[in-house]
């Protein structure tokens, strides 16, 4: 390539052509957020690491750039991605817009393979998705080096940390991308990192040089909620009834046993429901993977393998029966909801089970000190987002280094968006209660877990309890004027709080920690949460969204559209689920609801109106702009 070539591509024409192919390609008329500073950037030759949330737009900071390199003969941008359906759904998007795309994965036969080879060496692709087991293969490199090479985008970056919750040993190797590609730029993409995990990143895919572009990673759209824990299906049930049972949405459960127990479950209620784990057969996975994907109202119940591969933008609710093991685990897990913009919510129970399960699942790991003294700040974060009386989302972005710009400041900053905000939980001095447990831990020897010790707290003269004499004991009986819920309650929030510990080693009892001498000589004053009783009417979750009660008319994203509109969105969606079984694609590659709902209230009477709708590009004008114009005729 030229100088000439080199210049242009450098020079202030970038963000004029950077623009024109965001209309023209994507059908978007303006850049959100640090989209743009990113594309000029990486466009010009420059690296990059890139932290913004689920539904930011992370895709587009390297689609496009790969489209400006590739039109000023930088050549194929390479972009590594931990899994095939991730892959796949990108590329089949991009094919829509009439990008040449294409990915290499073990999905492929070897004739196909072969013709994606000799396309890109022939430069006649954009994009090349890669797995990064590929990357890593001698064949493979060697097929990029004699192919020219104008990006590496290395998405889910966050990969790359052995303390993350999605470590890939395969991401550790992709350093010598700059090694072998010493001119080729690389951007690395995440949604998911803390500032230690930045700095993994960072040293990890030597990207010591690169620019760091770090967005909110508010998602706004999303309400967090969570309860305590009493019959967990009873409380998803009722959760889902309370005008949920008709949408999307994904259940995350611990276990695979279950995950097929809790579909099994809600299928007898009549909802349509999945499930999703490793162990269950391939094909199996891979059908209600597509169903989820191209239905309308299924319900996804999985483990966490359910994961990284879901593009899926209008999942209305993501809820967990089982406490994730960190803040990571739970902002990615949480992030697959609402990636459309619309309102959806992140629904959790949680209770003093989880606490003691993850505990223990820690403690007995095989890993060794370090690794388990780090998820265990881990798991402390994440148990301090569920007993915190303050906001939610406050909490959860300061996690990640980030002080949410809400109404009021500090610690009275408030989103407006989650339970504690909308349905303030009291706090109670609980000294005196503490005083009482921590005695009863004591005396009893430090040996039993919660359920003995709350017999003895409520004065239950069970056999258990005879057996040992705790009947005798000064502490038995004296914890009356609390029931059992409220001291289990008691017990989960000083065990967050590091007050108390559980000994796995002992069968799960509760111990006494470094704390707890001066709890019980009156030197420390503890405050716990009471959860405030919510509104019937708000209890959904939905004060916010029109049509929630009960069986749903449309989908989600056509909350508030009058009659008339509304009958054209439906109109229109029926169009699109018939191009989409035709097609063999998910509705929402098609055009997106939010698509649809602005072409229902435009009303657009020729071509040219409809251009001017966001995400109608020139290649979507062109496939389908007639039968769009032909429906809104009928």
């Amino acid at each position: 390539m030229n100088t000439a070539q080199n210049a242009r591509l450098r020079s202030g024409d970038i963000p004029q052509l950077a623009k024109q192919l965001l209309r023209d390609v994507f059908g978007l008329k303006a850049f959100r957020g640090h989209q743009q500073a990113v594309i000029e950037h990486v466009a010009g030759g420059g690296d990059a690491l890139v932290l913004m949330p689920t539904g930011g737009g992370k895709s587009l900071c390297y689609q496009l750039p790969a489209l400006l390199r590739k039109q000023a003969g930088k050549g194929t941008t390479v972009v590594v991605s931990p899994l095939i359906a991730l892959m796949q759904d990108q590329v089949v998007a991009l094919e829509q817009l009439g990008v040449r795309a294409a990915v290499l994965n073990s999905t492929l036969t070897q004739r196909e393979a072969r013709d994606t080879e000799q396309a890109l060496a022939a430069g006649e692709l954009d994009l090349l998705y890669l797995a990064p087991e590929r990357l890593g293969n001698d064949y493979c490199l060697s097929l990029l080096e004699r192919s020219t090479i104008g990006l590496f985008a290395i998405d889910e970056a966050h990969c790359v940390s052995q303390w993350g919750h999605d470590f890939r040993p395969e991401y550790l190797k992709l350093s010598m991308l700059h090694e072998r590609f010493p001119s080729v730029p690389r951007i690395a993409l995440t949604a998911t990192a803390d500032p230690q995990t930045r700095q993994e990143i960072i040293e990890r895919l030597a990207l010591n040089d690169a620019q760091i572009f770090v967005s909110s990673f508010d998602r706004p759209n999303i309400r967090y909620q969570i309860v305590d824990k009493k019959e967990p299906r009873a409380q998803l049930l009722k959760f889902l009834r309370d005008g949920h049972d008709a949408e999307a949405g994904i259940v995350y459960c611990l276990s695979r046993n279950k995950v097929e127990e809790t579909a099994e479950f809600l299928c007898k209620q009549g909802i349509d429901a999945l499930p999703y784990h490793a162990g269950l057969d391939l094909a199996i996975r891979s059908h209600n993977q597509q169903r989820f994907q191209r239905d309308e109202a299924v319900v996804i119940v999985a483990t966490i393998a359910f994961g990284m591969g879901i593009d899926k933008p209008d999942v209305r609710f993501v809820a967990h029966l089982d406490l994730p093991k960190s803040m990571e685990g739970y902002y990615q897990e949480t992030g697959r909801a609402g990636r459309d913009g619309e309102p959806a919510i992140a629904w959790m129970t949680y209770g003093l089970a989880d606490v003691v399960q993850q505990r223990r699942l820690i403690d007995q790991s095989e890993a060794d000190e370090t690794f388990k003294r780090v998820s265990t700040a881990k798991l402390d974060a994440l148990l301090g987002l569920c007993e915190t009386a303050g906001c939610r989302r406050v909490r959860l972005l300061g996690y990640f280094g980030e002080v949410y710009s809400g109404q009021g400041e500090g610690s009275e900053a408030r989103c407006g968006n989650c339970d504690n905000c909308l349905w303030p939980p009291q706090t109670w001095d609980a000294t005196e209660a503490s005083r009482k447990l921590l005695s009863c831990i004591y005396r009893t020897g430090q040996r039993f877990g919660a359920g003995h010790l709350i017999d003895v707290l409520l004065g239950d003269p069970n056999e258990r309890v005879k057996r040992w004499h705790h009947d005798e004991l000064s502490v038995f009986g004296i914890g009356r004027e609390f029931d059992a819920n409220e001291w289990r309650s008691i017990i989960r929030q000083l065990i967050a709080m590091a007050h108390l510990q559980v000994d796995h080693e002992a069968f799960g009892a509760i111990k006494l920690t470094a704390s707890s001498r001066q709890l019980l000589k009156g030197e420390l004053e503890v405050r716990l949460r009471r959860s405030a009783a919510k509104p019937a009417a708000e209890r959904s979750g939905r004060s916010t969204r029109k049509g929630s009660s009960g069986a749903r008319k449309s989908s989600a994203a056509a909350t508030g559209l009058s009659e008339h509109h509304q009958s054209i969105f439906e109109r229109l969606r029926q169009w699109r689920t018939e191009q989409a079984r035709a097609q063999s694609l998910p509705p929402y590659v098609i055009l997106h609801d939010s698509v649809l709902r602005a072409i229902a209230e435009n009303e657009p009477a020729s071509l040219a109106d409809l251009s001017s709708i966001s995400g109608i590009g020139a290649t979507k004008l062109e496939r389908y702009g007639d039968a769009i114009l032909s429906v809104l005729a009928t």
